[in-house]
């Protein structure tokens, strides 16, 4: 009777929500109308609502944390205090002038480093500072702030506990506050965002969002095309066929990660994947083309667990040590690859 009343009140709430989403977003996002701590557009969204961290990377060379202002540096014996975000531009442009200076940025300690998740350190020196830099560069492949979608706040979420039974709302009136809510959901949590929402694209242009997938389509547009998310040129096979792989995430209609627990999986530059599991391998076959500017990528494998990856999978980003696809039908499917250590 108890289960029965739970999970009577979970359809009460997800009617309640799907009820304030248009007709439109019903037909696209089917369940997904509501998203979890694990859902892919909640993690998204987070990176969405990271620090932003690049616009220093000339200064702290990092794009990991960012130097909170003000601050003053030296670079090529001029000094140039950094009091706002458009003083960057100083910096950039006394390191243009010539092409015979060391274009060296020497920064005036103490400073205050704020990571990419809001928190900040006070670095009183100049070893301070290098150990710090190179404790971020031994993690090159982390996936950083989503760069070039900006929201405009605030935003209303919807929240249901699935363990207290208990509906509420939360207004969410910056990126801070937005990162440090996902951060904090645990997984009784079921969210719904309240459409329609406002962003700015990295050109400044304004677009109203009406559902999740249409959330999911811009935080797309906006890795694929922002320059600050493209610091890095990676070439998608090397990356795929170097070492071994893991899935840390499937979704066909509901979350199947389980299924795939154990699997090791090889790419050959021969394209045959190879997945091994308790020491039993099957062999199947993978192949990658770009169609339209669009990368697919095709999993073949003949039996069980393995056949249900048969899918022409679009690439949603990679890098060295993830890559994550996404396959959209009548509903939206996703299927992640995580390098093994």
């Amino acid at each position: 009777m108890f289960l029965l009343k739970k999970y009577l009140s979970i359809a009460v709430f997800l009617l309640l929500l799907f009820s304030c989403q248009s007709e439109i977003d019903e037909q696209n996002n089917n369940s997904q109308g509501t998203i979890t701590t694990v859902s892919p557009l909640t993690t998204y969204l987070q990176r969405v609502a990271m620090v932003r961290t690049v616009q220093d990377n000339m200064i702290d060379g990092s794009s990991y944390c960012t130097i909170k202002l003000p601050y003053t540096v030296t670079i090529n014996n001029e000094q140039i205090a950094v009091n706002t975000a458009s003083d960057y531009q100083k910096v950039l442009d006394n390191a243009n002038a010539s092409n015979y200076d060391d274009d060296i940025v020497k920064i005036d300690f103490p400073v205050t480093m704020v990571y990419y998740n809001y928190i900040e350190k006070l670095i009183p020196n100049q070893g301070d500072f290098d150990a710090l830099i190179d404790y971020w560069n031994l993690y090159p492949d982390l996936l950083s702030k989503i760069n070039g979608l900006n929201i405009n706040y605030p935003i209303t979420i919807n929240i249901y506990n699935s363990v207290n039974q208990v509906a509420s709302s939360q207004s969410i009136v910056s990126d801070e506050a937005f990162f440090n809510f996902i951060k904090n959901l645990n997984e009784s949590q079921y969210i719904s965002l309240k459409y329609p929402i406002t962003v700015a694209d990295y050109n400044n242009q304004a677009k109203t969002i009406s559902n999740n997938l249409e959330f999911e389509n811009a935080i797309k547009y906006a890795i694929d095309y922002c320059p600050e998310n493209n610091l890095v040129t990676l070439d998608f096979t090397e990356a795929i066929t170097n070492g071994s792989w893991e899935i840390p995430y499937f979704y066909y209609g509901t979350v199947k990660t389980s299924n795939y627990s154990g699997y090791t999986f090889v790419f050959k530059t021969d394209k045959s994947a190879v997945a091994t599991k308790s020491g039993i391998s099957e062999t199947g076959q993978w192949e990658s083309s770009v169609q339209n500017g669009v990368r697919e990528i095709k999993i073949v494998f003949s039996t069980g667990v393995l056949s249900k990856l048969n899918f022409s999978w679009k690439l949603f980003e990679f890098n060295n040590s993830q890559i994550r696809l996404r396959d959209m039908n009548t509903t939206t499917n996703y299927l992640y690859f995580q390098k093994k250590n």
